[in-house]
């Protein structure tokens, strides 16, 4: 599933090349990807209808369009959505077309069918105005008004893992499984200690190593490990030739040499060196 650097990848090219375009026509090819929007199919097209886009937002991985009358088109990636801008190479995973009004086609294409668009009023929260289905969600680390004595608060109260903690959309955005191993390696935390045991120090380490982390991802658009992710042009992120711990399972840590290992954690992977990253004694 997309991350935020991702997510920010899409959302800073819709930002460039839809803002201030009006949407003349809009098609749904598969019924599930407007399965969040309540009305119905023909309720979000004839919405959208003439609507001008004035802007893009984000929060976490939740991206979406705000529009002139004061609503938000909220786009859900899932695992496979992407957003395209022009010729859609694979015209059997079309979901969903919208033309702007200077001919360019905006295109939502997601092979998975977990992904999808909806409309939503703008709610505000925080002095922040985000769609109401978003209020929920915490802060990014790339949010400027990120609090993070806030959130090492909120952490040290919390008795599991760093790691769930981090994944936890409630208590801070942006973070999924890849970029949690690597802010954690870079931490020389390990995720399975209990966030509460980890001192406050340790925790504005390791969310200052989420804020670089993912800064240094969107320098390199992203990370790709195959065609499902790619920006509004279709172009692949290249930071997963820089991952350092996610992936790396019996390669030698780049920082002290051990072998990197691998733990299920939640249905998914853990990756870190067992020297920099010990875990913790039962």
């Amino acid at each position: 599933m997309p991350e935020l650097p991702e997510v920010e990848v899409v959302r800073r090219g819709l930002a460039e090349h839809v803002t201030g375009k009006t949407i003349t026509a809009v098609r749904v090819h598969h019924p599930r990807a407007v399965r969040r929007h309540e009305a119905g199919p023909a309720d979000l097209t004839a919405r959208l209808l003439d609507t001008t886009i004035t802007g893009t937002g984000r929060r976490g991985k939740y991206l979406w369009l705000t529009l002139g009358d004061q609503s938000a088109l909220v786009v859900h990636l899932g695992m496979s959505g992407q957003m395209l801008l022009g010729e859609v190479p694979n015209a059997n995973h079309l979901r969903i077309a919208a033309l702007l009004e200077d001919g360019t086609t905006l295109s939502f294409v997601d092979q998975r069918t977990f992904g999808g668009w909806m409309l939503a009023d703008l709610v505000t929260v925080d002095g922040t105005d985000v769609p109401a289905p978003v209020a929920h969600i915490a802060r990014d680390p790339l949010d400027p008004l990120f609090d993070r004595d806030g959130v090492i608060t909120v952490l040290r109260r919390k008795h599991s893992e760093i790691k769930r903690q981090l994944l936890d959309q409630t208590v801070v955005s942006g973070i999924g499984n890849i970029y949690a191993d690597e802010s954690l390696w870079r931490a020389k935390i390990n995720g399975a200690r209990l966030a509460s045991g980890v001192s406050k120090a340790k925790l504005a380490e390791l969310l200052d190593a989420a804020a670089a982390v993912m800064t240094d991802a969107l320098g390199q658009g992203g990370t790709s490990f195959d065609s499902l992710y790619v920006n509004v042009n279709g172009e692949s992120g290249y930071f997963d030739r820089s991952l350092d711990a996610y992936g790396r399972e019996g390669e030698p840590c780049r920082r002290c040499g051990a072998i990197m290992r691998r733990d299920k954690f939640m249905n998914r992977s853990s990756f870190y060196c067992p020297r920099c990253q010990p875990r913790p004694r039962v």
